[in-house]
């Protein structure tokens, strides 16, 4: 059975993704292409990874323009029918809107604040509040916009589905297992199981799974079932 699990398909090797996700595909539901994948591959990359996989994808692009453009952008990868495609939050409200009209059959996801930041990095940044406050008040306003997913902390998750409601999905990276808490950028980190019980839907899961490849896909595809299992279990 597939676990509510993101996997992060950060290469810039167009057979190993495919590899990556032959390997977990009993145990992953979603599969993220980011800007890595997506500057070198190209929308064209993204279609042939769809058809030769048939993986749903999360397209995490992470758009933050003006309005316009954004619209433009999101409308540009309409036919390739993602199931989510990410925004930044702090664009503002009529950005927001403007992804989530252009393209309506696809899950437009809002990034409030990035799991590689420090409280200390907000304050530099100048956000007013702490994270926390801030990553409330952008889901709050992303939702009122139009997204119908968010991206969080997963030390966020139960402060965002209490002010959000039942309906938004909520995507959670910044996940580790217990033995790889604090083992590379992500600051502010759970378990994924402890995530999905705070009110997430996804988690996203990437080097925990990924670096298993070095030692062979049978390794990678173990290390994302039993994953899949410590959640599935979880939430039963």
């Amino acid at each position: 059975m597939k676990a509510p699990i993101i996997l992060a398909v950060d290469t810039s090797d167009f057979d190993t993704a495919i590899a990556w996700i032959e390997a977990t595909k009993d145990s992953v539901s979603v599969y993220k292409l980011g800007l890595e994948f997506y500057l070198n591959f190209g929308s064209v990359g993204v279609s042939r990874v769809i058809s030769q996989t048939g993986a749903e994808i999360f397209l995490d692009l992470k758009l933050h323009d003006i309005p316009h453009t954004v619209a433009s952008a999101a409308k540009a990868i309409e036919k390739l029918e993602p199931k989510f495609l990410t925004v930044h939050a702090s664009g503002g409200m009529a950005m927001v809107k403007a992804a989530a009209d252009a393209v309506p059959n696809v899950a437009v996801t809002a990034v409030t604040i990035l799991t590689s930041l420090s409280e200390g990095d907000l304050s530099e940044i100048g956000y007013a509040g702490p994270a926390l406050e801030s990553a409330v008040a952008l889901a709050k306003l992303a939702v009122g916009a139009g997204a119908k997913a968010i991206v969080c902390s997963p030390l966020e998750t139960a402060a965002i589905r209490g002010a959000v409601g039942k309906g938004p999905i909520i995507i959670t990276p910044g996940v580790r297992p217990l033995a790889d808490v604090g083992a590379d950028d992500q600051v502010r980190t759970m378990t994924p199981a402890d995530a999905i019980a705070a009110g997430a839907n996804y988690v996203v899961i990437g080097r925990p799974i990924t670096k298993h490849w070095a030692v062979g896909a049978s390794a990678m595809t173990a290390i994302a079932r039993l994953m899949a299992d410590e959640i599935l279990s979880a939430i039963a």
